[in-house]
């Protein structure tokens, strides 16, 4: 089909489910959810025809974010239900201002529109991007990675069938184009995509944010740090570090750079403790600003906490870092002068998640300084409209000093 016939649809669907009331919603995602269950395994059966046929071309990080199993699908299943005891982000009153006796000002949250995600060889984002944009009213466009194209087909098939069976719920909500020319087509056709969110590789982020006129809603690498005050547990440092990089090595929040302070008195036997749980450290690295996805860590010794800041705000990718310690005073100051989406105190940085902060699922992790950041669920597939009512107001009595404004919040 035509991809501006399909973005066409897409953009009508956006208008149509943009005022579907919440118990509509609701319905439709525990059916989605009710389904997958019903089909999983059809849908695993489908992903070990693109494992088999991945398995020589991609790396292990990769390999890893292509295979589904049953507590992933599990994962994928609790999450949608949890999108639906959130509240319904759409219609809330931000704001409600008398500009005057009569004339109500309201700012309103209300959908974005038309989304468009690009993703690789990470099928469980259909599922997530599907329940998220559903529950804020919005319509998606998906295209995944040709290493995954069996299992997207597969879960978007049962997903959409889902939704078939809900009454009143328009079509065309969620809908999926595969080829590569398809993609170059999404970034051009800002007449009726409104918001482009990637997920994948640096190298895909920073294609797109080169190539589209389209707002871009993403991070390009997940370089994130932990540093290592003096004043540190030491169990405490070694169980978040080890967490952070071997729970799970390919995530973009895995922690790619330790920092550790001179003075910190069991430096080495922190960094054996590392190498007994399978990292690899690399002390002389070729490049700071470098995304390992695997167990290796790049580590460093500071002389100081500022010193820390100042790497990380160089080197890092705005993504999340963390202090361990147990000095008040130099946490605040690590958390108010690092300049990234999540700074942490004393936890892994696998935290940084959307499903963990209890977003239900998230659509990705944002390092943009405008509209969402961090982990992006609900909210962030949300804007906001003014709504001015009155009763035959004009600007001239207000110009020529006849009206004034009054200005009070309600």
């Amino acid at each position: 089909m035509d991809f501006e016939l399909i973005a066409k649809r897409a953009k009508q669907a956006s208008l149509e489910i943009a005022d579907l009331t919440v118990d509509i919603k609701n319905v439709a995602l525990l059916q989605i959810a009710k389904d997958l269950e019903n089909n999983y395994k059809s849908i695993i059966d489908a992903n070990r025809l693109d494992l088999e046929s991945a398995k020589e071309n991609l790396s292990d990080s990769v390999f890893n974010r292509l295979k589904l199993d049953e507590n992933k699908m599990r994962d994928i299943i609790q999450g949608i239900k949890d999108v639906v005891k959130l509240e319904n982000p759409v219609g809330k009153i931000l704001l409600k201002r008398q500009l005057d006796d009569g004339l109500i000002l309201y700012k309103e949250s209300c959908p974005i529109g038309v989304l468009g995600i690009i993703f690789e060889a990470r099928p469980d984002v259909i599922a997530q991007i599907s329940s998220l944009a559903i529950k804020s009213s919005n319509a998606v466009i998906l295209k995944g990675g040709k290493e995954a194209v069996n299992t997207n087909k597969e879960m978007l098939s049962v997903i959409n069938s889902a939704l078939l069976k809900v009454k009143d719920f328009p079509k065309n909500v969620i809908s999926q184009v595969f080829s590569h020319e398809d993609v170059a087509k999404m970034l051009e056709c800002d007449k009726y995509i409104d918001l482009i969110i990637p997920r994948g590789s640096n190298k895909l982020v920073k294609y797109i944010k080169e190539n589209t006129k389209i707002p871009v809603l993403g991070h390009a690498d997940g370089i994130c740090h932990i540093f290592v005050d003096k004043s540190a547990d030491f169990d405490m440092a070694k169980k978040i570090i080890i967490d952070s990089k071997t729970q799970y090595p390919s995530a973009c929040n895995s922690v790619e750079t330790l920092l550790i302070h001179k003075d910190f008195n069991k430096k080495e036997e922190l960094l054996n403790e590392l190498k007994n749980a399978g990292i690899e450290l690399i002390s002389t690295p070729d490049n700071w600003a470098f995304e390992y996805g695997c167990k290796m860590l790049a580590y460093k010794v500071t002389d100081t906490p500022e010193d820390a800041i100042n790497h990380i705000n160089t080197y890092g990718s705005g993504h999340t870092d963390c202090i361990i310690t147990e000095n008040d005073t130099n946490a605040k100051t690590f958390m108010q002068k690092v300049d990234s989406a999540g700074v942490y105190q004393n936890v892994s940085t696998r935290f940084a998640d959307g499903f963990r902060y209890g977003f239900g699922a998230e659509v990705g992790i944002s390092t943009n300084k405008t509209h969402a950041r961090g982990p992006v669920g609900l909210n962030g597939l949300t804007i906001y409209k003014y709504k001015l009512i009155g009763n035959g107001q004009i600007v001239k009595d207000y110009v020529d000093g006849t009206k004034t404004f009054k200005h009070k919040d309600l």
